[in-house]
């Protein structure tokens, strides 16, 4: 809907009244009864009838509403709690995910390159601000595990600890990024 100065507008879900004494893009700042100025974005205001017209008429129901049910839909969708703490970025460590074939891999070989991957998705992680990554390193001896924590270690701005027990049982561990460090 198109704003002019003068025009006498409504606010769609609150009580106040006025006529629009500036439009910049998106913002239309109205003058309330009582002198004051307030902005709203355009999406949050309809036009008034006239008074001279029978209030109580449906002439320009279809309208409201129409503005209404659009105003409903901008409305972002909710995050559960649950959702919200979810790691945004997971890296599987095993060894069948990293390459196509280990059969010419030496242990010290195979270790390297999980290494190598992980420590270049944790660096890509803090590049690019993500929070939460989980390491999905597997159970077994536990030495893949032990170089990981050595490797986090070295970075002060993190901190680790064992990932969703339902979700990735024991073979995972979740790093939080810290955001605001100063260095």
């Amino acid at each position: 809907m198109k704003f002019q100065i003068g025009d006498k507008v409504s606010v769609l879900d609150d009580d106040i009244f006025g006529v629009i004494v500036q439009v910049n893009n998106d913002i239309i700042g109205i003058e309330t009864s009582d002198g004051f100025v307030l902005e709203f974005k355009s999406s949050e205001l309809i036009k008034s009838k006239s008074f001279t017209k029978d209030i109580f008429s449906n002439e320009g129901l279809e309208e409201v509403i129409k503005q209404k049910e659009q105003h409903v839909k901008k409305l972002s969708v909710r995050k559960k709690p649950k959702e919200r703490n979810l790691p945004t970025m997971e890296v599987d460590l095993h060894i069948h995910k990293l390459t196509d074939s280990n059969k010419r891999m030496s242990n010290y070989d195979m270790l390297t390159l999980q290494m190598d991957t992980a420590k270049r998705q944790l660096e890509f992680a803090m590049r690019k601000r993500i929070q939460k990554i989980v390491f999905i390193h597997g159970v077994g001896e536990g030495v893949l595990k032990m170089e990981l924590e050595t490797l986090f270690r070295r970075y002060e701005n993190i901190k680790y600890y064992d990932a969703d027990l339902q979700k990735y049982g024991n073979g995972a561990t979740e790093v939080y990024i810290y955001q605001n460090i100063n260095q």
